[in-house]
């Protein structure tokens, strides 16, 4: 066979593959790269808290806050301004009770988040909710509980339900119980249908861990369980064929999108997932992720910039569709 001019013969006769001829500039390498982070593949989260005056720092989380109403606002018109793909609400209550009757209360602090990021930025942006009650009640765990102070799971799809009437009614586009309820999907698609919402869509927290990696969120969200763990209703991290059981059933159940959290750890659960359905898959790069990053960067151990990009792209070349991050507005700047 013909070989093309100036081509290197190997042992075997056949011409020397040199990948690095494609590896010399900052163009070939862009101009032939795999995997492309873009920002609308990037989400937001944004957590807003009741009777705050200024945004308050997150010790653990360095450069995220929790958020007034005011300041919400600024901070979706900048991640608009960047053209990141959705923001993703998260509310802290004043007052906390057993049931969390302010997270579908039509005053409560997300549902007026809501409103006022509609009026703010219209369609420009996804407008989602997380849809769970940890935030809410006084136990931190993510629903209603026995007299036993177990989980009462069919108590709490109730609430779940009664929640996404709320959010969906205030402005979302779409919500994404976190929860991890038996049923919780089906019981708010129910709901939003019903209430007049078909048109709200569901991402499910289909394949969410009960991981090590939370602390910091838990910090922001001021949602600590006050005794015991979630390890009776997330998922074992030991486990992947569970993830991919958990997803089809968020499917049949009518989920439109689904997820897996945490990212980095689950990587190989994000590809699974990837590679076994036909709808957006998202990936959320949790609160621990984010702090070992800048904890490591502030001391100078690591190029902070490249580090997060590095990331991103990772969790996407694992296959997902969106990246869940608090660098979403940065990185979209930076990859522009």
């Amino acid at each position: 066979m013909a070989l093309m001019a100036g081509a290197a013969i190997g042992m075997a006769g056949f011409p020397v593959h040199r990948p690095r001829r494609l590896r010399r500039t900052p163009a070939l390498r862009r101009l032939v790269a795999e995997t492309r982070l873009t920002p609308p593949d990037l989400v937001l989260p944004l957590f807003v808290k009741e009777g705050l005056d200024e945004p308050a720092p997150v010790a653990s989380m360095p450069g995220v806050v929790q958020h007034t109403i005011v300041s919400l606002r600024k901070a979706a018109v900048d991640a608009v301004a960047a053209g990141v793909g959705g923001l993703l609400l998260f509310g802290i209550p004043a007052v906390k009770d057993a049931r969390g009757s302010a997270a579908d209360d039509p005053g409560g602090v997300v549902q007026r988040a809501l409103a006022d990021l509609e009026a703010e930025v219209g369609d420009a942006t996804v407008l989602m909710t997380d849809l769970c009650l940890d935030e809410y009640t006084e136990s931190g765990h993510c629903g209603l509980l026995t007299t036993a102070g177990d989980v009462d799971n069919d108590a709490t799809l109730e609430r779940y339900a009664a929640i996404a009437i709320a959010q969906a009614a205030a402005g979302a586009h779409v919500v994404a119980p976190s929860g991890m309820m038996d049923g919780q999907v089906a019981a708010i698609r129910s709901a939003l249908d019903g209430g007049g919402f078909p048109e709200v869509a569901i991402l499910g927290y289909s394949a969410k861990y009960a991981s090590a990696f939370y602390g910091p969120f838990r910090d922001a969200a001021e949602c600590a369980p006050q005794f015991g763990d979630r390890a009776g209703y997330q998922q074992d991290s030991a486990n992947g064929d569970e993830a991919l059981r958990e997803v089809a059933q968020d499917l049949a159940e009518g989920a439109d999108a689904v997820m897996v959290k945490p990212a980095l750890a689950y990587l190989d659960v994000v590809r699974r997932v990837a590679d076994a359905v036909a709808v957006p898959v998202a990936a959320y790069s949790v609160s621990g992720e984010y702090a070992m990053v800048e904890a490591a960067a502030q001391r100078g151990w690591i190029d902070r910039e490249r580090s997060i990009l590095e990331t991103l792209t990772g969790i996407r070349r694992a296959g997902a569709d969106l990246v869940i991050t608090y660098w979403a507005t940065e990185a979209a700047r930076l990859v522009a």
